[in-house]
């Protein structure tokens, strides 16, 4: 079933509330590639590129 009008902008009213947006640009044919390799370790392409900020930017304060 559906969603109702509702419930959708409950969902968008909740997500404008608690989430930022970043829109990232890759070549074309590499979203693909990201999303392969997402799902191939049971993360969505959004926890992948998460995660993958996350260390990113851990490494680098240790680095520091």
């Amino acid at each position: 079933m559906p969603a109702s009008k509702a419930q959708q902008k409950a969902v968008a009213k909740y997500m404008k509330n608690n989430y930022d947006e970043l829109k990232v640009r890759v070549p074309k044919g590499e979203k693909e590639k990201i999303k392969a390799h997402a799902e191939s370790r049971g993360e969505s392409v959004n926890g992948f590129v998460k995660r993958a900020v996350d260390e990113t930017m851990e490494r680098d304060k240790s680095a520091e």
